[in-house]
């Protein structure tokens, strides 16, 4: 399959639009960790090259093409917190997450183009969902892109603050190591609760309370 291509956005141009922003999240599958949007608006003659679905670049890929997007482009970077996951459930604060990216551009766009195959409430400006958008729209993976550095950053970061739970390299996610290390060293307060491998060791540490 092709990579990702300007066709969306310049169809979006061609109707009158100005500014189109690209969104996307990262971070819906973690057991621990907040997950992390961005929106991307870019400029066609600046556009860095090797742009792709952020899974299939290396993380030195994604860092390299983090910062020239950051350097090029108007992006904003959203987040929502593991409070706010176990809250509202972990779609609706992916979605907040997006709003929040969508708030945080310096400029308001004329159009989103949002990853997936739903459109958040409350969007603030006309947008279009793009199921399996990041290999399809350069926007979307360049905010693919810098969500996913972004947010793993954000989890070494955490890494460092609590060693034991592989997070420097398992990202939060549900790998054999991290779920055993959950079982020994039990939850922290970045662990999403209502997720149920997370939520069943809390479980069985409070009933073996006496």
């Amino acid at each position: 399959m092709p990579g990702p291509d300007s066709s969306l956005e310049e169809a979006l141009l061609a109707q009158g639009a100005g500014a189109i922003a690209g969104v996307d999240e990262v971070g819906r599958g973690p057991l621990a960790g907040p997950v992390v949007a961005a929106a991307v608006i870019f400029d066609p003659a600046t556009l860095p090259e090797g742009l792709n679905d952020s899974k299939k670049l290396s993380e030195r890929k994604r860092e390299a093409l983090t910062a020239l997007l950051m350097e090029r482009c108007l992006v904003g970077i959203g987040s929502a917190s593991v409070a706010e996951i176990d809250e509202i459930n972990i779609l609706r604060a992916s979605h907040l997450a997006m709003l929040r990216a969508v708030e945080a551009l310096p400029v308001r766009p004329d159009h989103l183009l949002i990853d997936g195959n739903m459109i958040p409430r409350d969007c603030p400006c006309p947008a279009s969902a793009v199921i399996k958008g990041d290999a399809r729209s350069v926007s979307i993976a360049a905010a693919s892109i810098v969500a996913k550095s972004w947010r793993d950053k954000g989890m070494r970061d955490l890494a460092q603050q609590y060693p034991g739970y592989g997070w420097e390299t398992n990202m939060g996610y549900p790998s054999k190591s991290h779920i055993s290390a959950l079982r020994d060293l039990g939850v922290t307060p970045h662990h999403r609760r209502s997720f149920k491998p997370v939520h069943n060791i809390l479980f069985q540490e409070i009933s073996a309370k006496p």
